[in-house]
């Protein structure tokens, strides 16, 4: 096993020996690297001020992608290469585009924000070649709040960098080579193992040494994008003394597609699928985008949306309504079950110490069935559903020949509505019967009020969103969405 973390710092090498395999990136920067550009605001993942930006490798080039430094632990670093605002400045001490371009609208006020603004910009520069549209801006700013400007400037410096910008004399883009070339010779099959001795970290890079990892240490906290778990350790102060990290195995983080279905390795962020899932479940996708921002879809995984068995988790109910499998693997051992029957009850999931969650099954949708997904919150980004709901459906001669519901934040786990779709199987696919049904949807669920809903509210807004679905597939003219910048339907 290797005992250092090795990674990039802007262009440099480091390897380093963690004694606190919890230590997050931004605390890292900031107190031990004193680079202070890198903000502390919200110390969970919400407001966007310790933004950085990792360079991974992806087919022989470096991929750039923005993340949340505060939630992100520092051994995850190994084999990346890991850039802050202070990287961004020329040899001769001029300004990045991106900051030249903030310079000249006016984006930058009181500064707090400015540096997770720049980074969450520089990633979008370098990964998109053309000017985007305003809908890929808003995006990309959706993970970064400021409470000086508005956004206006901002999205203007957004528009501006790729006016005064030569792509081509890019500073990053001129050392690509020697950056892959350096990532390259910092990359090998070895497990990671960090720690003070009590406390460790590993991080295997072969699934086979992943699984052989888990079965040896079944109490181990399996860590994969730690957008919920980083949490635990900021927000909660919890001590995690095994961690096993899967972010480095190659494996789990393949997904591609057969003819009937898409795989989903357990190590697959939001990000890298949701332009193929989208393509054949365009709801699910546009739920996607309204999942976290992309710093924590660029981290945050679906595998582990599923593993840690939220009841308000956002993918498990519309993978349930579509028909989800689940693979998981203990040792050299291997099994599978329906998605809906993992989650048992709160914090409780079917999975066996020494067991962890290998890939999902969706299978592809038939040419006849009808699918939506539909996520309620108090904010149309970065907010947790009070009511999230997935609906599948197929017509034959005018009656249900096929239906499956699924809603999350409506009991202990996440759930399928039985008495709801037993209401509807066989029947008219009619008022009378979404009536039935929605009166049925008292016998599936029991929900709980708190701090983002009230009971009779979900329970209200769980048969609204069924009679929402009842006239998108009843009344192709209905305008039952609202439609926003860049022709976006929003869920």
């Amino acid at each position: 096993m290797r005992e250092q973390v090795r990674f990039l710092l802007g262009q440099e090498p480091r390897e380093l020996t963690v004694t606190d395999p919890t230590m997050t990136v931004l605390d890292y920067l900031r107190g031990e690297q004193r680079r202070c550009g890198t903000k502390e605001g919200c110390g969970e993942g919400d407001c966007g001020a310790c933004t950085v930006v990792l360079g991974r490798l992806n087919d022989g080039r470096v991929r750039y992608e923005a993340v949340n430094a505060c939630i992100q632990f520092l051994p995850t670093l190994d084999g990346t290469q890991l850039l802050t605002v202070e990287d961004l400045k020329r040899p001769d001490g001029s300004l990045h585009t991106v900051q030249q371009a903030m310079v000249e609208t006016d984006g930058s006020q009181c500064g707090f924000c400015t540096p997770g603004f720049i980074m969450s910009m520089f990633a979008l520069y370098q990964g998109t070649p053309n000017p985007p549209q305003r809908q890929e801006i808003d995006d990309c700013l959706a993970g970064n709040l400021c409470r000086c400007t508005g956004y206006g400037p901002i999205i203007a410096a957004a528009e501006r960098m790729y006016a005064i910008g030569d792509r081509t004399g890019d500073a990053f883009r001129r050392l690509a080579g020697q950056t892959v070339d350096s990532l390259a010779a910092i990359s090998d099959q070895e497990t990671v193992c960090v720690g003070d001795g009590s406390r460790r970290f590993f991080a295997p890079a072969t699934l086979d040494d992943l699984a052989d990892l888990v079965l040896a240490h079944p109490d181990a906290q399996i860590l994969a994008g730690g957008t919920d778990i980083g949490l635990w350790v900021t927000k909660q102060l919890r001590i995690l003394d095994t961690i096993i990290y899967i972010g480095r195995v190659a494996e789990l983080a393949e997904f591609g597609e057969t003819d009937s279905t898409i795989e989903i390795g357990a190590a697959v962020t939001y990000s890298a699928a949701m332009e193929l899932i989208a393509g054949h479940y365009p709801d699910l996708g546009e739920l996607f985008r309204r999942l976290g921002a992309v710093q924590v879809r660029n981290a945050g995984t679906i595998g582990g949306n599923i593993a840690n068995g939220s009841p308000i988790g956002d993918s498990p109910p519309p993978l349930i309504a579509a028909g989800a499998t689940l693979h998981l693997r203990r040792g050299k051992d291997r099994r599978s079950l329906p998605l809906e029957a993992y989650f048992i009850d709160y914090g409780k999931q079917d999975r066996q110490p020494g067991e962890f969650v290998e890939r999902i099954t969706l299978p592809k949708p038939d040419a006849g069935t009808q699918f939506r997904a539909y996520k309620i919150s108090k904010r149309f980004d970065q907010d947790i559903s009070a009511v999230c709901a997935a609906f599948a459906l197929r017509i034959e001669n005018g009656r249900v020949a096929h239906i499956r519901i699924a809603f999350g934040g409506m009991a202990a786990t996440p759930k399928r509505a039985n008495q709801a779709e037993q209401c509807l199987s066989g029947r008219p696919w009619s008022e009378a019967s979404v009536a039935s049904a929605i009166a049925a949807l008292a016998q599936d669920f029991q929900p709980i009020t708190d701090m983002r809903a009230s009971a009779d509210y979900r329970l209200r807004v769980a048969g609204n969103l069924l009679r929402k679905f009842f006239i998108e597939t009843t009344q192709a003219s209905a305008a039952t969405r609202v439609v926003g910048a860049g022709n976006f339907a929003h869920v």
